[in-house]
């Protein structure tokens, strides 16, 4: 059996952390700012962790 490859898209977009956890950005943060809030602005910026339902699916992907 070959090695598995890890998923370059995924691995791009998150980050395990020392706890075992998998941080990922927000979206909608890239373009058409200027008619989004400060507030909903400001909110894009902290980072999050991944939701339970996904985390199987992202740790398969990303290999970890």
């Amino acid at each position: 059996m070959p090695k598995i490859k890890t998923h370059k898209g995924t691995s791009k977009r998150v980050r395990i952390t020392k706890s075992g956890k998998i941080k990922r950005r927000k979206a909608f943060q890239s373009h058409n700012l200027e008619k989004k809030s400060a507030t909903r602005k400001r909110s894009y910026r902290r980072s999050q962790n991944v939701a339970k339902a996904d985390i199987k699916r992202i740790r398969r992907l990303i290999q970890a």
